[in-house]
């Protein structure tokens, strides 16, 4: 008996032009390429124009991933931003990417789940696609985390960075078991115990402004080890399959000693572990299709790869998926 599983068929990607070096960083706040690498893995970061909002960066996107599925905007009948950097408090930046794409009158909406928020609008869409509510989804993680950094702040400004990644959504059927392409398998948690760990001191409720970001950067580093694998543990096993079997990890690149610890605790090879930390730095929502395009683009991830994603943002959030491309 076959199902129907919401499958990957387009990935895209954009980075703005601007790249920030750690030695341009040097300049404005005390700090050094050798300490940022040492501790973090990055070297450089893309930063949005002024003029340049989040709902750019997510057009170009998803542009590159309609041409990816062979889709045209006509076709688009869903549209789910993840981002924590929106253009304004309202409307969402997806019903922004509609108007601009061209995209008829559809489902639009965004989510915000900071870094995690690109692995929870998956299985969002997974819930309107493989039961028929939509038949081509766009899924994008967008943001402009710099406009957040307070740049006094050394142990944050240099972390973040700019950027966007889009994936295409359309229901394939398959047999119910791991070999169907699609999503196969999620974990999604969130503990708001410890928001006082990573989160920004603003909001239109409470102070009226943008605010900044702020973050215990060692707690976080902690909680993210140890429950980041639970979560891809847990997706597997919805998925119905081991560890060994994955060919690929793609991370949320927040850190690539986070990065490895979590491969480490999970045995996978660090052959298999996809990251782009070092060029990206960390682009909370946006990271892991960045990551996952940049892949696809230089022939390591493949159509018919088991692919495992994660991510831990602010929240705190955490999950992870298992697909089949």
């Amino acid at each position: 008996m076959s199902i129907v599983r919401s499958a990957v068929t387009g990935v895209g990607s954009y980075l703005p032009e601007q790249v920030v070096t750690n030695d341009d960083l040097a300049k404005i706040v005390e700090t050094s390429d050798d300490w940022i690498q040492e501790r973090t893995g990055i070297r450089q970061r893309h930063k949005a124009r002024d003029d340049q909002p989040t709902s750019d960066l997510a057009v170009e996107a998803s542009k590159k991933a309609l041409a990816a599925a062979g889709r045209a905007p006509s076709d688009v009948d869903l549209i789910i931003v993840a981002t924590t950097t929106p253009d304004m408090t309202f409307p969402a930046v997806a019903s922004i990417v509609q108007r601009k794409l061209g995209v008829p009158t559809c489902i639009a909406f965004d989510v915000q789940a900071v870094c995690s928020g690109f692995v929870y609008a998956l299985s969002v869409a997974d819930g309107f696609v493989a039961r028929g509510h939509a038949r081509c989804a766009l899924v994008i993680g967008a943001e402009e985390m710099t406009r957040l950094m307070d740049w006094t702040d050394r142990t944050t400004c240099v972390l973040f960075g700019d950027g966007a990644g889009a994936v295409v959504v359309e229901p394939r059927e398959g047999k119910g078991d791991k070999s169907d392409q699609g999503l196969l398998g999620f974990a999604l948690r969130c503990d708001g115990s410890k928001t006082d760990l990573l989160y920004v001191d603003g909001g239109p409720a409470t102070t009226g402004s943008v605010g900044h970001l702020r973050m215990a950067g060692n707690q976080v580093f902690r909680h993210a080890v140890v429950n980041i694998a639970e979560a891809i543990e847990a997706a597997c096993a919805a998925a119905g399959l081991d560890i060994p079997e994955v060919d690929w990890f793609v991370p949320h690149q927040a850190n690539q000693r986070i990065i490895r610890g979590v491969g480490e605790r999970l045995g996978l090879d660090e052959n298999k572990v996809i990251s782009t930390v070092a060029t990206h730095a960390n682009t909370s929502a946006a990271s892991i299709p960045l990551a996952l395009d940049a892949a696809i683009q230089d022939g390591r991830i493949q159509k018919g790869d088991l692919v495992l994603l994660e991510a831990m943002g602010g929240g705190l959030t955490w999950g992870a998926c298992a697909l089949r491309l």
